[in-house]
């Protein structure tokens, strides 16, 4: 059964088939989008070499119109084929991508995000770099930051450090058949990659890099606090730990935030001792608490904005991460059936 609408143009598509399929999921972002979809239909390969694939994992009538206009402007130039999906069931990034990759009709499917900004040859490097042998390729993210940057930039920046990441990978259609695409049970935009990545490496074969094959990934703005909204993502870092627990340790985390438990037990301590009446122990836990927790805030605060507001935000938000981390991380192992700290 087909779990896609797919809008596609009044013209059909051309009848020979694209080497390569960018999928493209998006959510209410259509200025970004629109930004995506021109580094997107400017690549230096012909126009019936790729075609690119939106998955509206937001249902939003302001993103269907956006791809039709580009799109009737899209065939008048004779560039190439761009088209749009809606996934009936689910949602999240994992059923985005699924979506998309089923209704491709290239042998290779890149993937990208809708707040990225992929350089001109980006498509031709990606494929270039992909061995016989190999069952896909990560290319390299760059994320330009201030000269003081804040927590949130340096957080972004992580992503030129990860092994494997779709906001830059190309994977072979026929790896993503073998092992059944993305795992749906993922519904936020984390670790879903890193899932894929092991399984391929597990049941196809190797991952390789293709360094030239760059996108540039500007840091979207956010509000105050985004730092605790992020603690939710660590309900699923237990899923990928129940899935590849020998990786997971290996690749992901070594050893559980001691730390973070360490400050909700003091916290607990301090709490209980106040009622029974024992200030001195109380205000003991307090204090080791509370040097933890500056600890942590005087980490995130090394070589990044020295800003009055950064400095509040990061001090309160530091209070409050160990807590929320901890929350999902035993309901994360509650929810999976896992033993997971």
């Amino acid at each position: 059964m087909n779990d896609t609408f797919d809008f596609e143009s009044p013209t059909p598509l051309p009848l020979a088939r694209p080497r390569i399929s960018v999928v493209v999921p998006t959510c209410r972002r259509p200025a970004m989008l629109l930004r995506c979809l021109h580094a997107l239909l400017s690549q230096d390969l012909s126009a019936h070499a790729y075609e690119v694939i939106v998955v509206d994992d937001g249902h939003d009538h302001a993103t269907r119109a956006l791809v039709e206009q580009l799109r009737r402007r899209v065939h008048a130039r004779q560039r190439p084929a761009l088209r749009y999906l809606r996934p009936l069931r689910g949602k999240g990034p994992a059923v985005a991508r699924n979506a998309g990759w089923r209704a491709a009709r290239g042998e290779l499917i890149a993937f990208t995000d809708d707040d990225t900004v992929p350089e001109r040859d980006w498509l031709a490097q990606g494929e270039r770099s992909l061995a016989p042998w190999q069952a896909a390729v990560h290319g390299r993210v760059r994320v330009p930051v201030s000269s003081q940057p804040t927590d949130h930039e340096r957080m972004t920046q992580g992503l030129e450090r990860a092994e494997f990441v779709t906001a830059n990978a190309f994977v072979r259609r026929a790896a993503l058949e073998k092992v059944g695409g993305f795992d749906e049970r993922f519904t936020r935009p984390w670790r879903e990659d890193s899932d894929l990545q092991f399984r391929l490496e597990t049941e196809v074969g190797p991952i390789g890099e293709a360094a030239e094959a760059v996108v540039v990934h500007p840091v979207r703005p956010e509000p105050w606090g985004v730092s605790l909204r992020q603690q939710r993502n660590v309900m699923f870092d237990a899923l990928l730990y129940k899935k590849h627990r020998q990786r997971y340790r290996q690749r992901i985390r070594a050893t559980p935030p001691w730390h973070y438990y360490a400050i909700v037990a003091l916290a607990l301590v301090a709490l209980v001792a106040a009622f029974a009446g024992a200030g001195t122990l109380a205000a003991a836990c307090a204090a080791m608490a509370g040097a933890q927790v500056l600890w942590i805030a005087g980490r995130r605060l090394a070589r990044t904005s020295r800003d009055p507001r950064h400095v509040a935000e990061m001090l309160a938000t530091s209070a409050l991460i160990p807590f929320l981390s901890v929350y999902w991380r035993l309901r994360g192992a509650l929810h999976w059936r896992v033993w997971f700290w």
